[in-house]
């Protein structure tokens, strides 16, 4: 999968430094962003979510990670397991790739190490898009040049 594919997606705009290339159509069209900080990691995060008869219900979620504790990949899986808690030992991930790097994804999520102390996680909604979706938005974000 390139994640180049632009059929039946959209823009996702700029995020703390990167661009979201591809959002599915079907994501929901109310976009916020948040920052936050957990454990010494800051979040820059933006959500996608749509109206749902009792609310609203999250279609996508995009987090730009950064911190000191990020600094392998490894570490990362360990960091996004003990947020979400799960256990990571039985997470099951497979790689996929990223550019000249490599990436974790399963079960709706897909993340990687940009480099040590920045990484990207990327999360949607499985109820709604099948597991790939997650890989394909993934695949698309690209950090921005410094400037």
């Amino acid at each position: 999968m390139t994640g180049t594919a632009q059929v039946g997606g959209r823009d996702g705009g700029e995020l703390d430094g990167f661009h979201v290339g591809r959002v599915p159509e079907e994501a929901g069209e109310v976009v916020s962003d948040f920052a936050s900080e957990w454990e010494d990691v800051k979040f820059a995060s933006r959500v996608w979510e749509r109206a749902v008869e009792d609310g609203h219900r999250v279609d996508l979620r995009v987090h730009v990670l950064r911190g000191d504790r990020l600094t392998t990949l490894v570490q990362v899986r360990e960091f996004l397991a003990e947020y979400h808690e799960r256990d990571s030992a039985e997470w099951p991930l497979a790689e996929f790739g990223r550019g000249e790097g490599v990436g974790l994804a399963g079960g709706g999520e897909a993340f990687w190490l940009v480099r040590p102390g920045l990484a990207v996680d990327v999360l949607v909604d499985v109820e709604r898009f099948d597991v790939e979706a997650s890989i394909e938005v993934a695949c698309s974000i690209a950090e921005l040049p410094h400037g």
